[in-house]
């Protein structure tokens, strides 16, 4: 055979073969568009038990009609066949309805392709078998019979289009060629009328797969796109953690089912300590980052432990914890967070190192819904943050609930106080270490509540703070100790804190710079304090109120440094003269080297940049002493004097203090200075970090 010739029919089986294959085989559909294959699938389920009944009724009618016509084998026998195979795929499909797979998918539309073939041969051959034996009636009945059958199997097998051509093909085919060569015109005009029915009934069934297409693929879209918002709404983009939203979706899911099986169920709050100062150092493309190995380093440690972990927004993240077994798990899970949280961060940019600290709550122990466990949680945060737990977990416990209630009452009391008649000003001296004389006065608030009595300023000054009412204490307060250091000699500072809130509001900032111009005071002898904690809010605003009063003439002072936000760009940033270290690095500074050490530093950086340097909180010989050798230049603290009222002022200007006894002189006259220190008024113990004028 010439080499052509084989060619050509090598390529004639290989398309048989593929036409074979697509015919009889689901083909590509369920690997390109899978969905699609299930819909399909789904529908099928649902007409195929019908189609068999059909098939199954019809056909023993027919026999019912050729009973004592036809031999028995001929008339029962197929009927006996479809019966027990339509029973069975029947009672296949009713019992994989739910079995919604690809892969069963495709194995049934196979095999339905192999048994539509079988069932349209069977139904051609029986109706041959019964045709000569049938009266003119009976002719037309198996003419009918195999014109219904074919439509109905065409129609029930729309889905699977493949089925639908196998029955129509064979079924007409046989019809068309069998009936319309009988020359009977009533059954050449049958045939020929079934045909243009199943053909416009293809074209039918071709729409409607069109259309059921399209409509798959439309709900398909919809889902994705549903999905998609879900996401969206649910879904932190940079973290890839639960959202805020989702998290109290979930948190009232679980306290719902805490309540339902009585157990116990834990919220923490999370807050970076020293993330924003990071952020505005390096940008935010980096702050960023550091948020997204936050989120997977808080999410690898969660996973483990079965916590739910989300992030709130910001820097703040949350978790629910369900199995724990006492207070102190919980507690050693927080810790571990924490120490986790304290590790390096070792990014492309730079190395950081920052911090966290959480607040928990437990339900239903001193929360009873999800908002009350959430409001918990935070304050615990808050507490713990404002107190010696940064950097570490905090429980709520009982004493958070007296405080919550004491501060509601500070709060209602705060509101309606008259602040004129309620308030005073006391002065704090700021001692030169050189010649042991009073350079200036700090400003501090004092309240005498008519309906609590003394409050201390490290209580309502948070609490005016967090209700946003600070504004109301610090004008009048200023115009008072203005008012007061109008009478001091030229050579004695005022020195006056400002809030965060003070220094976000350009309103406020106008009214305290008309307070300060009107009073008659010189301005270049006041002296500003702003606390590291202003850093945590808008620093681009706290910047700009900064410089305005600079320009006025005011110096500006940095409150507690150490203990809050700052870097050393911001303190560029700003228009400093002068840099108050926090009492928290100066207790027990004469035994604890540490301590020693970072005043030191902070001594050198403030003369390195050209900045005075207070050292706050200083109350013992020892302290002083140790003070002196490190080579600090001003003090202010209970070693001198507490705070004093303005009618005691005089005898504090003018007349040199005793200087800190030299570590040479002898027990007692040590003895008589720490006596002559505590003789004055200590009601007040250490200053509160809060104290505000």
């Amino acid at each position: 055979m010439p080499a052509d010739a084989v060619s050509s029919s090598w390529r004639s089986a290989a398309k048989l073969k593929a036409l074979a294959r697509r015919f009889f085989g689901r083909g590509p559909l369920s690997a390109e568009k899978p969905y699609l294959a299930l819909a399909q699938y789904r529908a099928f389920t649902r007409q195929m038990p019908m189609m068999y009944v059909m098939l199954m009724t019809s056909t023993w009618a027919v026999a019912a009609v050729f009973f004592g016509h036809a031999p028995f084998a001929r008339v029962i026998v197929f009927p006996a066949i479809m019966t027990v195979a339509s029973a069975a795929r029947a009672r296949f499909w009713i019992a994989h309805r739910k079995e919604l797979t690809v892969d069963i998918a495709d194995q049934a539309a196979r095999k339905s392709n192999i048994l539509a073939a079988l069932m349209a041969v069977g139904f051609v051959g029986w109706v041959a078998v019964l045709y000569p034996y049938g009266d003119a009636y009976g002719k037309s009945l198996l003419a009918f019979f195999l014109a219904s059958a074919n439509m109905a199997c065409v129609f029930c097998l729309m889905h699977n289009r493949r089925s639908a051509y196998i029955v129509f093909f064979i079924v007409n085919s046989g019809f068309v060629a069998y009936f319309g060569s009988t020359g009977i015109p009533s059954l050449v005009a049958a045939s020929s009328i079934a045909t243009v029915v199943a053909i416009g009934l293809l074209v039918m069934i071709n729409i409607n797969h069109r259309d059921f297409t399209r409509m798959i693929e439309a709900q398909v879209r919809t889902e994705a796109l549903s999905n998609a918002n879900f996401q969206l709404a649910n879904l932190d983009t940079l973290t890839n953690l639960p959202n805020r939203r989702a998290f109290f979706a979930e948190l009232e899911s679980k306290v719902a089912a805490a309540a339902e099986s009585g157990s116990r169920l834990a919220l923490g709050v999370i807050d970076l300590d020293g993330f924003k100062p990071v952020n505005d150092l390096y940008g935010h493309p980096f702050g960023d980052k550091l948020l997204v190995e936050v989120g997977g380093r808080l999410a690898a440690l969660c996973q483990r432990d079965g916590t739910y972990v989300a992030r709130l927004g910001g820097d703040e993240f949350a978790l629910i914890v369900r199995d724990f077994d006492s207070d102190d798990v919980l507690l050693r899970i927080g810790t571990a967070l924490c120490d986790a949280l304290r590790a390096p961060f070792e990014l492309s940019e730079a190395h950081v190192q920052i911090a966290g600290s959480i607040g928990f709550a437990v339900y239903p122990d001193l929360a009873k819904s999800p908002v009350e466990l959430f409001e918990h949680a935070d304050y615990a945060l808050f507490d713990g943050k404002r107190g010696d737990r940064r950097g570490q977990p905090t429980l709520f416990s009982k004493q958070h609930v007296d405080a919550i209630h004491r501060d509601a009452r500070i709060e209602q009391a705060l509101k309606l106080a008259d602040i004129d008649a309620e308030f005073e000003v006391v002065f704090q001296p700021i001692v030169g270490v050189a010649n042991a004389t009073t350079l200036a006065f700090e400003a501090l608030a004092r309240w005498t509540s008519p309906t609590l009595g003394k409050v201390s300023p490290g209580q309502f000054i948070p609490v005016a703070e967090r209700a946003g009412i600070i504004g109301r204490l610090t004008q009048p307060l200023l115009r008072k100790a203005l008012a007061a250091a109008a009478s001091w000699p030229s050579e004695i500072r005022l020195s006056f804190n400002l809030s965060a809130y003070d220094l976000s509001s350009s309103e406020g900032m106008l009214a305290i710079i008309r307070i300060i111009e009107s009073s008659g005071f010189d301005p270049s002898r006041l002296d500003l304090e702003i606390t590291e904690t202003a850093f945590g809010h808008d620093f681009e605003q706290v910047q700009k109120a900064a410089n305005m009063l600079q320009r006025l003439g005011c110096g500006i002072s940095l409150d507690d440094f150490g203990t809050g936000y700052s870097s050393l760009s911001r303190l560029h940033a700003l228009p400093l003269t002068k840099i108050k270290i926090d009492r928290s690095f100066v207790v027990g500074l004469h035994r604890n080297q540490t301590s020693a050490k970072i005043v030191k530093s902070l001594l050198a950086l403030s003369r390195d940049m050209g900045l005075d340097c207070v050292v706050e909180g200083v109350e013992t010989e020892e302290e002083m002493m140790a003070l002196r050798r490190l080579g600090g230049t001003m003090v202010q603290g209970y070693f001198y004097s507490p705070p004093v009222a303005e009618t005691e002022l005089a005898r504090f200007i003018g007349t040199p203090w005793r200087q800190a006894p030299d570590p040479s002189l002898a027990d007692g006259a040590r003895a008589k200075i720490i006596r002559r220190a505590n003789s004055r008024d200590r009601s007040g113990a250490s200053r509160p970090r809060h104290e505000h004028a």
